[in-house]
């Protein structure tokens, strides 16, 4: 399994504008080959920071995600946001081999 998170840090008072956006995405990613789960997680701590998590199959499920066409059109979408401050926002990626279970 392979994992790829995404930390995206928004300004307190946008978390939910955010959290609505995730709630309603495209949902394109869902049908792709070898995807197995997405969530959005909020921190409780600092609810400014939210993480999207998910699961593949293998890295190379998730690099033909990547790739794709598919890809780059959700991406697009994110780039067009209405709030330009949002649009703007750089998520920190870190990808994870899952070594155990």
């Amino acid at each position: 399994m392979y994992i790829v998170q995404s930390l995206v840090k928004v300004p307190v008072e946008k978390a939910e504008e955010v959290i609505g956006i995730y709630q309603n995405r495209s949902k394109l990613v869902d049908a792709y080959e070898g995807f197995k789960s997405f969530h959005l997680w909020q921190n409780e701590k600092r609810p400014e920071e939210l993480t999207v998590h998910m699961e593949w199959e293998s890295k190379e499920t998730y690099l033909k995600w990547a790739t794709s066409e598919a890809f780059k059109k959700v991406h697009d979408l994110e780039k067009n946001y209405p709030d330009q401050e949002l649009a703007a926002i750089t998520p920190k990626v870190t990808k994870f081999k899952v070594v155990a279970t």
